[in-house]
């Protein structure tokens, strides 16, 4: 699935995310680190979870998040647990 596209397309997320469209052109699937601003930017349409299932989420309540669940984060330490 094209994330990207979903959102509005590379010069779109660039803006929102402050790079370059180039940047956006080159990632071969989004960075982790740039996932929960992607949700936030989807309003919820698309999840970190959607985006990147390799990674450990968790979420943390936020009224102001447009996930049910609240705001997502990446939970290093059970990964670190677990290798």
């Amino acid at each position: 699935m094209n994330y990207v596209a979903d959102i509005g397309g590379p010069t779109v997320v660039a803006r929102a995310l402050g790079l370059s469209t180039p940047t956006v052109h080159g990632w071969k699937r989004v960075p982790e680190r740039h996932c929960p601003e992607l949700e936030k930017l989807s309003e919820g349409r698309l999840t970190v979870e959607q985006m990147r299932p390799d990674v450990a989420w968790v979420r943390t309540p936020d009224p102001h998040w447009p996930h049910p669940s609240g705001r997502p984060l990446a939970d290093y330490a059970r990964e670190t647990l677990h290798d």
